[in-house]
């Protein structure tokens, strides 16, 4: 019986990437088996060891070691090249023909300038599989400008779209861009190893920020192309701008409950609120309506919210939609553990021993998993 090995066992990525939507794609691979060697570049390494808790014991004062940087590098090897030096990008070349994969996120042209483009390498391994991450492509009028996350979001026109309808747009806190680009990326090289495996042909791939943020458009794209300068999508706060009900509502005080009802759901949902008459007033009865009066459904829905207690909000016995109990200090939260570990989820995190630390928890592996067959039910 063949021994059980993670499926990517076998194959090497160099690694040259800093912050995060480059080390998220290579520490896909990693997770998934692929011995990945980091390349970081001397003498400050990668930029993001900047941010992040650094380690408490004041012997370790002057590491740079963090959370940040460790959460999305792990299960990697390293080093640090100078390819500003001949010698630094030799030494690059050199590796090369050893490796399967390619990995990096400078600006464009970067590379191609230190001659490490993928011109000049795949000549040196034809089967190379070699994946550039940007904020905004390789070619383009954007092309050149470096960028993070935010940035993307902001070209893509996603930023527009979160926050009030009457203030200014609003800052979202975590690197949506930057995972999803990542993860775009793992999937892309995954697909060209396969390709090598039937043809021997490597391949280059690129991926940005901006193409990522752009295609997480559900709705927008063809509306703007149907009916042109008539469409403009607007803010809408903790509504959704189409309706449903679907958004974040006020459950008590400061705690929350995140609602989303589909068309088809209607029913149920005034049929858990006990409020019939609302099937029957021309504001709701359709989805249209509920779209042009979200914010008196919010009131309705909010004035209710207290009244049917925590468990008939999140649902009951109807086909009405609710996510967590949003608290601030108390009630399920996204954080516990527990809950990223219950049946039939993926684990999404685990207790480590992060180096020069106590043991803590890390969101580490992805959301799904890769199985030979489904697990059995509890």
């Amino acid at each position: 019986m063949r021994a059980k090995m993670p499926m990517l066992t076998g194959y090497r990525v160099l690694d040259i990437t800093q912050f995060v939507a480059g080390p998220t794609c290579t520490r896909i691979l990693a997770e998934l088996g692929a011995e990945v060697i980091k390349v970081e570049l001397a003498p400050y390494g990668d930029r993001g060891r900047a941010s992040g808790d650094k380690p408490r014991d004041a012997k370790f004062k002057t590491s740079s070691q963090s959370t940040y940087f460790f959460q999305h590098n792990h299960s990697k090897k390293s080093l640090a090249v100078d390819i500003k030096q001949s010698r630094g990008r030799e030494l690059i070349r050199a590796i090369v023909p050893k490796i399967d994969v390619l990995v990096e996120n400078f600006t464009p042209g970067v590379m191609a300038r230190a001659g490490l483009g993928y011109d000049e390498l795949s000549a040196i391994h034809p089967g190379l599989i070699m994946c550039s991450i940007s904020l905004a492509g390789q070619s383009g009028p954007l092309s050149r400008k470096p960028g993070f996350d935010y940035m993307g979001a902001a070209y893509a026109g996603i930023t527009s779209l979160i926050g009030e309808a009457d203030r200014g747009p609003a800052q979202f806190a975590t690197a949506i861009g930057d995972h999803a680009t990542g993860l775009t990326a793992a999937m892309s090289i995954g697909f060209a190893l396969l390709h090598r495996e039937r043809t021997g042909e490597g391949q280059y791939i690129e991926c940005s920020l901006v193409d990522t943020y752009f295609n997480m458009h559900e709705v927008n794209v063809p509306k703007s192309s149907l009916r042109g300068s008539s469409f403009a999508p607007k803010r809408a706060g903790s509504l959704h701008p189409d309706g449903g009900p679907t958004g974040v509502f006020r459950y008590r005080g400061d705690e929350f409950i995140a609602i989303m009802v589909m068309p088809y759901q209607w029913n149920e949902m005034i049929k858990a609120m006990n409020m019939p008459e609302l099937a029957d007033d021309p504001r709701f009865n359709t989805p249209r309506g509920r779209r042009d009066n979200n914010a008196a459904l919010q009131h309705i829905i909010e004035g209710w919210l207290p009244r049917c207690g925590y468990r008939c909000a999140r649902g009951g016995a109807c086909a009405l939609r609710a996510g967590p109990h949003l608290a601030r200090g108390h009630g399920p939260s996204a954080f516990a553990p527990a809950r990223n570990r219950s049946a039939g989820q993926g684990r999404v995190d685990r207790r480590i021993r992060y180096p020069r630390a106590a043991s803590k928890i890390f969101p580490m592996g992805e959301p799904e998993r890769n199985r030979r067959r489904p697990p059995r039910r509890a």
